[in-house]
């Protein structure tokens, strides 16, 4: 081997065949360099065939791309190519070693490609949690500074680390760890300027502070599935159709005028245009439901609306459909329950808010410009307007807008319990990642055109075709004495058409009689063998199979178990053959409350912990789970309170409602202290000055929550002012907690309206003693309180109700006493605070 030979083999990216995609975010100049880098160190480039203008995948390892938005992304993934950013070129070369080719991927997934983290002064297990999640959504971690590094998490900028950087005066953003966890929890990388050390503006900024938005959103020209006029080309060179035939299908409902315009665009693009689905390598159409889309889908062909084409036009730059979710063919019906809701938007602007309000006009339901108490639901970017005051006080849905996208991406209406779609990073507008989200081929495949399914409609050209071949048949089995059992048999398989009959008949051009076959049976070959088809053998392995479900059922059971079924796996034998092993399990989940705690002990019971028998609302005490107690925060479930004495604390009083055995602090104590669980009826409650300063007895209030079983304040709501003492949410737990519904008072046209038609104080089962219909409001002496009492009187009576306004003993005293009982003394009037203020 001569040395040429060898130096070849030394070079960082010998044995690398590449393909350059230029594109709107990587420069023809830039794209010129990467490829003087490339060849220098021993790759080689992949040249485009002379006669289509393409590149060969079969031949490129590489494929160097700013964007996955390339036609040959999808076909590039399927054939296991490298597809990476040119990022991954310097990268390398900056290492001497080839870099990871997915932390420089281009896939929109992996949000935090091409992102270098480096932690400074948090706990070591929030850097495993960091690294953890850096690593899997793309991007690195490096354990020291170095040129790298994009990125630093720290708390402070004394550490070491920091002042590294402002040294070096590297480029490398110092944050607080919230922007990460902010990011996973949206599931989208964050503008990091909220928090940037050393003054982030989510620890000075005040709470009702205005969010500006300064990232600007490109949506142009995907902002609505009706383009408002054809794109206007002039006199510049445009390429982007070459090479390819595309379909303008007839549901366009375009006039001959504007089809002729967009043909010529077309021709001009380089491409041509085609009537016929299966010649075109484009189809464009407005809806999913057309048989051309569902052939064209199926082919794996490039399917786009007319906004998809005037976007192709006006940027002289391919991208796809599925990019932008305006861009792909709506639904004619659109998504199935979505025509229920009735949504408005808040804190979105300009190309944002148009491109939400066609996408939920679009996913079927209906988009109002102002918000009233019928709302269902409201897509806010933040928290701070006045039409997200209006949804808390209206009890509607408020969401931010990736619940929108991802609804129709996946054509799934999607869960408001998932956290993502409820959660607003503190001063961040979320408008700065509109549009972001691509259309779910799978979601849209298992729905609309599903490879399995039998063809419900064809094309005009399909069912004419399939027509002729069945008249041909037809004339051929006239002139054939075959059996008519034959004959009934194949034409069952055609009518089905079967996946595998459809591509026999594809394979073998027009349908044939089948041929006899030659087996020969009991020594005779000339009985005309059965020729019926093959479903009385599938009905009876399917009969067989049923039979056999529970000892499959059973195996899979074991197969699951740790070790296998092997020779009874790695099953471990334990000195006392009584206690069985179960499988591992976190530790965060035990301390968790749950319905199923009992059957999720039953499976895990180890040796040392014994099953829950108790569930303890307490904190701190987290050791007594191996003593079979179970420490829990919510009231809902817990069946024994422990504490020092009376309380009037939340946790306390929401627990009461759900009458649980009430026992002394000191029991905790005792258990910890003897290692075993003790008996509760020994540390029973006993607080006689507790009982005479609060004025009730604690076993009667126990023996009343028994009855009530948490519906003591059932039917009737109540309103708190946001400025109350203790928080809204306090108020908001407790009479929730007694079964009552608690609404926040801002003084808003229509609020008692909208409570009154939700059924206040209509349920039969009610415990409002004298059946008067009254309303309260719960609220302070504060100015700002006060001012809204002459307001709440008003509105209460004129809807026909009656008016009280209690102070916040009130509320407390029925939760503690499990009963319902009003005095006037309870009642808050302005003389009384006139006359505190002058006393």
């Amino acid at each position: 081997m001569d040395g040429g030979e060898e130096s070849a083999e030394q070079l960082l990216f010998s044995q690398i065949t590449f393909h350059i995609v230029s594109s709107e975010s990587l420069k023809p100049s830039d794209a010129e360099t990467l490829h003087k880098l490339l060849i220098d160190n021993g790759a080689q480039h992949c040249s485009p065939q002379p006669s289509t203008g393409k590149t060969s995948l079969d031949d490129v390892t590489h494929v160097i791309s700013a964007t996955s938005d390339f036609p040959e992304y999808d076909a590039a993934i399927n054939a296991l190519k490298s597809v990476v950013k040119p990022e991954w070129v310097t990268a390398s070369i900056a290492k001497g070693r080839r870099a990871n080719p997915r932390s420089y991927s281009p896939d929109p997934r992996l949000f935090f490609s091409g992102l270098v983290l480096c932690c400074a002064d948090i706990p070591e297990g929030d850097k495993d949690a960091v690294m953890g999640g850096v690593l899997a959504t793309g991007g690195l971690y490096s354990s020291s500074v170095t040129k790298m590094v994009t990125h630093i998490v720290a708390l402070t900028m004394d550490h070491d680390k920091c002042q590294t950087v402002l040294k070096k005066d590297l480029k490398c953003k110092i944050v607080l760890p919230h922007w990460f966890d902010d990011c996973l929890r949206i599931g989208k990388r964050l503008d990091e300027d909220p928090y940037l050390l050393p003054d982030p503006e989510i620890l000075r900024g005040k709470p009702h502070d205005p969010i500006i938005d300064t990232k600007k959103v490109d949506l142009q020209g995907a902002t609505s599935v009706q383009p408002p006029e054809p794109p206007r080309v002039g006199t510049r060179q445009i390429d982007v159709f070459k090479g390819k035939k595309i379909m303008l299908n007839n549901d366009l409902k375009i006039s001959s005028h504007l089809r002729g315009t967009l043909e010529d665009l077309i021709d001009q693009g380089g491409g041509s245009t085609t009537g016929s689905v299966h010649k075109a390598d484009v189809l464009i159409c407005h809806y999913r439901e057309t048989p051309e889309y569902r052939t064209a889908s199926r082919a794996g062909k490039e399917v786009g609306n007319l906004t998809w084409l005037y976007y192709l036009t006006t940027h002289n730059t391919w991208t796809s459909p599925m990019r932008r979710l305006l861009h792909y063919p709506i639904s004619q019906y659109g998504l199935p329950g979505f025509d229920k809701f009735r949504i408005s938007l808040s804190n979105y602007n300009g190309e944002a808010r148009v491109y939400l309000e066609n996408l939920a006009i679009a996913a079927g339901g209906e988009f109002t410009k102002t918000m009233k108490e019928d709302n269902t639901h409201l897509i806010t970017a933040h928290q701070h307007s006045e039409k997200c005051d209006a949804a808390r006080e209206w009890n509607i849905d408020m969401v931010n807008h990736l619940w929108l996208e991802d609804s129709y991406a996946k054509w799934q209406i999607q869960t408001l319990s998932n956290p993502r779609y409820t959660y607003f990073p503190p001063r961040t507008n979320l408008s700065g990642i509109v549009g972001q989200t691509q259309i779910d081929r799978h979601a849209v495949e298992r729905h609309f055109f599903p490879p399995n399914s039998i063809e419900e409609s064809e094309s005009t050209e399909t069912r004419q075709l399939n027509a002729r071949r069945l008249q041909q048949l037809d004339q051929h089995n006239a002139a054939l004495p075959i059996s008519s059992s034959a004959f009934m048999s194949y034409r069952t398989q055609d009518e089905n058409e079967t996946p595998r009959a459809s591509k026999m008949h594809k394979a073998n051009g027009p349908l044939r009689t089948p041929a006899a076959s030659r087996i020969i049976i009991d020594g005779k070959n000339d009985e005309t063998p059965s020729t019926s088809s093959s479903r009385g053998a599938k009905d009876r392995a399917a009969a067989k199979l049923h039979d056999q479900a529970a000892d499959i059922a059973l195996y899979e059971k074991e197969r699951k178990r740790v070790g296998g079924v092997i020779f009874g796996g790695r099953r471990k034998i334990s000195e006392d053959a009584g206690s069985n092993e179960g499988r591992k399990r976190s530790s965060s989940r035990d301390e968790g409350a749950g319905t199923d705690e009992d059957t999720r002990d039953a499976k895990r019971a180890k040796k040392s912990r014994q099953p829950a028998v108790m569930r303890l609302l307490s904190t701190g005490y987290h050791r007594l789970r191996e003593f079979g107690i179970l420490v829990t925060q919510d009231p809902t479930h817990c069946t024994h309170l422990a504490a020092p004495n009376l309380l009037r604390t939340r946790k306390f009083i929401c627990a009461l409602a759900y009458a649980p055995m009430v026992i002394s602090s000191d029991y905790v104590d005792d258990c910890l202290a003897k290692e075993k669980r003790l008996e509760p009826e020994d540390y029973l409650l006993k607080d006689p000055d507790g009982e005479q300063r609060h004025g009730f007895q604690l076993s009667d209030s126990l023996s009343r929550a028994k009855n009530h079983r948490g519906r003591l304040l059932r039917g009737m709501t109540i309103y708190c002012t946001e400025a109350i003492k203790g928080g809204f949410d306090t108020y908001k737990a407790i009479i929730e907690s007694n079964g009552g519904r608690c609404l926040l008072y801002k003084a808003r046209a229509g609020s008692v309206t909208a409570s009154r038609a939700a059924g206040q104080e209509e349920d039969p089962n009610s415990t409002v003693e004298d059946g008067a219909k009254h309303l309260y409001l719960v609220s302070g002496t504060t100015p700002g309180e006060v001012a809204l009492w002459s307001k709440f009187r008003s509105m209460v009576q004129g809807a026909g109700l009656v008016p009280r306004i209690a102070e916040t003993d009130w509320l407390l005293n029925v939760a503690l006493r499990q009963e319902l009982h009003w005095s006037d003394r309870c009642e808050l009037k302005e003389e009384y605070v006139s006359e505190v203020k002058n006393g």
